[in-house]
């Protein structure tokens, strides 16, 4: 029972009950159970394996595994279940089954079960950029804390900018000539070391912006040797003709720098020009800054991205490479495992150009790929069927907001880099695409983009339908446990919204909704939706409760993402999490997955 005021003088209250079993769960209860009243481990089973639900691993013992989850439930209820034979479960047992996350999710068991030996440019990597700023990219602190939660997340690339302190002795970690504070390069490494493999086993990249001496960087070398030892990789040969598997580096951690570019320019009276800098801090400081900002579809960034000046060209050019080889440390130079750099000229085309006797990594910003992309989309994807694309923010991203990364993805950029202390929905996108393969922060490329023969892909081409997806949302609850009676309305309960859709390529992404169902805090929807899909494959499922207001914005009520190739279909309990990527600890929708 919950009592709201009303005119600052009358009091209402509402009745607060639980919702029924849709009518759905009490077909499959009926089907499964035989009609009877109950539903014993057998019924259980043949309700798993109508689902997906046993696995498929020969060796797994599905009778074992439902018992197992009989007990779980019961336990779950805290009910005293006599040992007199096997325990069952009724409608309202069944229900409660299907409605727990953590024993009905909607994604298959959190197992890695990609192939694992290709070379990493088949790989798309779990990418961050400026991995060590706390806040904006301006004036926000820099510390080692955001570089653990990134490992901690599963994240496998991280950014360091190296700057010489303010002493010229020792090597400071920040935004170069802004106002963020720096930390001590030691402390970041040993912090990646502790922190590397608690949530993968793969190998971790760093990657170092290089804004050193060579007596400097001979020092960082030492660092690096003293801290990682035998966990360092590099490889035997200058310039391997190919990367190395996730599997062969397991346990590893990797380097990957360009030449300093702003260094040398510096020290011979030229001008300084940083890649990252916010050339213009007052434009699109609003960009994603709120959850309720909507993703740009990428054809609106391309457009978006002709119309704008980009002098964020990036300085990877060999010239530059051959000119630093008088001037890098030695052992310095022998531990990149990745080196960055563009074949000689200025054009994209001689950019893309492939080495047959060499790999390498190649940096654009946001903006250069979007230009980049309308005449020289199939270059792309051929380049980075060997090499590594990595894409960063613009500059003026000041809040560490971020852009939509299918573009990246479509094309083939394994380094899709987005800034991790931030919120709003590019970055629900980031961590919902890297729940992919275990959460191991490896995803292989699907493989029409590794394809050669009859032609190399070419993301412009319309696709066909490959496959329909039908999502039904049954009921919600959770708030009531999760939030203070008030928190969404002073006056009554709160009337929840669903917005369910597909974020990939243009003609796949799609945001759909249901009714808002007033004054309930356990909503019952009961609406399906369909989504045609012509590149499943990298389609995410986007999830938001919202409740409708109507005099102010619409409030916030949860959200998830979730890779639309690990749906496991059938009706799941999908947990939502905060704007921030925090998962609420009760709240959680009732959903049905079905592909046709």
């Amino acid at each position: 029972m919950g009592t709201y005021k009303c005119c600052l003088v009358f009091k209402r209250r509402y009745r607060w009950t639980d919702a029924p079993p849709p009518d759905d769960v009490r077909s499959l209860f009926a089907h499964h159970s035989g009609g009877a009243a109950t539903m014993g481990a057998d019924g259980l089973r043949r309700y798993l394996d109508s689902t997906g639900g046993t696995g498929n691993d020969p060796d797994f013992d599905a009778d074992a595994e439902a018992e197992r989850l009989l007990d779980q439930i019961r336990q779950a209820q805290r009910a005293r279940v006599p040992r007199v034979g096997r325990p069952l479960l009724g409608l309202d047992d069944f229900h409660r089954f299907l409605f727990s996350d953590d024993l009905n999710p909607p994604l298959r068991r959190p197992q890695v079960h990609h192939d694992m030996a290709a070379p990493l440019s088949h790989y798309y990597i779990y990418t961050g950029h400026n991995s060590y700023l706390t806040g904006n990219q301006l004036s926000s602190d820099c510390s080692d804390v955001p570089i653990i939660k990134a490992l901690q997340r599963g994240v496998r690339v991280i950014e360091l900018d190296m700057w010489p302190n303010s002493a010229k002795d020792d090597i400071s970690i920040l935004h170069g000539r802004t106002l963020t504070t720096p930390v001590s390069l030691l402390k970041c490494l040993r912090s990646i070391k502790e922190y590397a493999f608690v949530a993968s086993p793969y190998p971790v990249i760093i990657t170092l912006e290089d804004h050193l001496p060579p007596e400097l960087q001979d020092k960082v070398a030492k660092m690096v040797l003293e801290v990682f030892g035998s966990v360092l990789y590099y490889p035997e040969e200058e310039h391997p003709k190919e990367l190395p598997s996730p599997e062969d580096l397991k346990g590893r951690v990797l380097l990957s720098t360009k030449p300093p570019k702003e260094y040398l320019e510096a020290k011979a009276g030229g001008t300084i020009k940083d890649n990252d800098t916010e050339s213009n801090p007052g434009k699109g400081t609003d960009d994603d800054a709120a959850w309720g900002k909507e993703v740009p579809d990428f054809k609106t960034e391309m457009q978006y991205a002709k119309q704008e000046d980009d002098d964020e060209g990036d300085d990877d050019d060999e010239e530059d490479e051959q000119k630093m080889q008088q001037h890098l440390a030695p052992q310095y130079k022998h531990l990149i495992t990745i080196r960055a750099g563009k074949p000689k000229g200025g054009t994209t085309s001689d950019a893309l150009k492939c080495d047959p006797n060499k790999v390498r990594r190649l940096s654009l910003s946001e903006q250069e790929l979007a230009k980049a992309v309308v005449n020289h989309g199939t270059e792309i994807v051929r380049f980075t069927q060997r090499n590594l694309l990595r894409i960063y923010p613009k500059g003026t991203r000041v809040t560490s907001s971020n852009y939509n990364p299918f573009i990246g993805w479509v094309h083939g950029a394994q380094m899709v880099a987005f800034n991790m202390q931030g919120y709003g929905r590019a970055l629900w996108l980031m961590h919902g695409f890297y729940k992919a393969n275990g959460g191991c922060g490896y995803v292989k490329k699907p493989d029409f983009l590794m394809q050669t023969e009859p032609e190399v892909f070419d993301p412009k081409k319309p696709q066909p339908v490959k496959k329909t997806l039908k999502v039904k949302v049954y009921m919600g609850d959770g708030w009531r446990m999760d939030f203070k009676q008030t928190h969404f309305d002073q006056y009554s309960p709160p009337d929840f919204y669903t917005r369910v859709g597909i974020a990939g390529v243009p003609a796949d992404s799609v945001m759909k909704k249901t009714k808002a169902i007033e004054d309930n805090w356990v909503p019952v929807w009961g609406e399906e939706f369909s989504f045609d899909l012509t590149v499943p494959e990298l389609a995410l499922l986007r999830v938001e409760v919202h409740e409708y207001d109507m005099s102010e914005k619409d409030d916030f009520a949860g959200q998830t993402v979730l890779p639309v190739s690990e749906l496991q279909p059938g009706i799941r309990a999908v947990a939502l999490w905060d704007r921030k990527g925090n998962k609420y600890p009760h709240v959680k929708l009732l959903m049905r997955f079905e592909f046709v």
